[in-house]
């Protein structure tokens, strides 16, 4: 399909005002004059669709189940990632200019705004997906598109086990963990599955309560029958209609939550979610970025510093509040696991840290000091 071509296509029907369904687009296809055969316009009409419509070349890499993200940073590098690490793809833009409309036009559809006087979008499009864009020149020879899959429904403990996420045996510890209404974070890197993991777990909530999710940006899917979403949202083009998930943090507590989930602690949030902790709300949790589960409490102590707390005040509230850390990594070969559970204790000095209680092992989860504590605290023994 010829850049000349489609642009054809894409007059035409921004000057007949005619909307871009597969009828519409077979039949500007065929008013170009083309000698086509119906087998050739269906499959030209379903490219041309996808470019117009749709995510363009990067629309089979999407559609693929095991496919969680796909970054374009070259018009011939586009990497995929199914889970096992990145590799890359055979897919092709014609040119810089092809990903640069692209990203474009899915910022629109979210709602953004994507030009040399804003540079970059982080957005949510309407399927759910995440997407951020960086233009030229800040992003240096082509535009950078990053898209983040998020599936229509969560992976049970059953499949989180089989793909080796979870050991043998530790569905069950976790399973205890929720029903024991054991307040946690989910710990972890950029793409180690934090998000994916807290779905799962989320779903194992007695169908009884009722689950408030507060999110940055909706990614959470668990599977359970009453669960309210919320969502932060940008200012607009004239700097107002700000909604920070501080203030959804604040607004959720207001609706009888009786597990109240914050998506991503990564600000000043972190006082309300710990504030909240200390206030009757069991069984609440998040995710939060760390390098390791012992490196939370300083994580935790940076974010509310943001927030004006001061380190006492911190760790006071996080010893009360918070009882678990559920901490992923991503290995070399690029999976996803359940790398160790600490539990969390407060020091002669004041300061919380973290116990490792369990640690991840190829058959099983491995029992560690910590463990008679987290023993007492999900009523589970091996």
């Amino acid at each position: 399909m010829t850049t000349g071509l489609l642009e054809a296509v894409r007059q035409r029907l921004a000057v007949s005002g005619t909307e871009p369904t597969p009828a519409g687009v077979a039949a500007a296809l065929r008013a170009q004059g083309r000698l086509l055969g119906d087998a050739e316009v269906l499959g030209a009409a379903r490219e041309l669709r996808c470019e117009l419509v749709g995510t363009g070349p990067l629309e089979p890499l999407l559609a693929e189940p095991a496919v969680t993200d796909v970054l374009v940073s070259a018009p011939d590098r586009v990497w995929v990632d199914r889970g096992t690490g990145l590799e890359l793809s055979d897919v092709v833009f014609p040119d810089a200019a092809a990903v640069r409309r692209l990203a474009q036009r899915l910022a629109a559809v979210a709602g953004r705004r994507l030009d040399d006087a804003r540079p970059w979008v982080d957005a949510r499009l309407p399927d759910g997906t995440r997407m951020h864009a960086v233009l030229p020149p800040v992003a240096v020879g082509s535009t950078f598109l990053s898209l983040r899959v998020v599936r229509p429904r969560a992976f049970s403990l059953t499949e989180l086990t089989a793909a080796g996420t979870v050991p043998p045996g530790g569905a069950r510890l976790l399973g205890a963990l929720v029903a024991a209404r054991v307040s946690y974070l989910v710990s972890g890197g950029t793409g180690s599955g934090k998000t994916t993991l807290l779905s799962t777990l989320l779903g194992l909530v007695d169908e009884r309560e009722r689950i408030v999710l507060a999110e940055d940006s909706a990614e959470l899917r668990p599977d359970h029958p009453h669960v309210v979403r919320l969502e932060a949202r940008p200012a607009n083009q004239e700097g107002a209609g700000l909604v920070t998930l501080r203030d959804l943090v604040r607004q959720a507590l207001r609706m009888r939550p009786d597990r109240l989930v914050v998506g991503e602690c990564r600000g000043e949030e972190v006082a309300d979610l710990l504030a909240a902790l200390n206030t009757g709300h069991e069984g609440g949790c998040g995710t939060v970025h760390a390098n390791t589960a012992a490196a939370v409490p300083a994580r935790l102590e940076a974010l509310g510093t943001a927030a004006g707390l001061d380190r006492a005040a911190l760790h006071s509230q996080l010893a009360a509040g918070l009882s678990v850390v559920v901490h992923l990594v991503r290995d070399p070969g690029g999976r996803r696991r359940v790398a160790e559970v600490h539990v969390l204790e407060r020091g002669p000095d004041g300061l919380v840290r973290t116990l490792p209680a369990l640690r991840w092992a190829p058959d099983g989860f491995r029992y560690e000091r910590g463990w008679e504590r987290l023993r007492r605290l999900i009523g589970s023994a091996p």
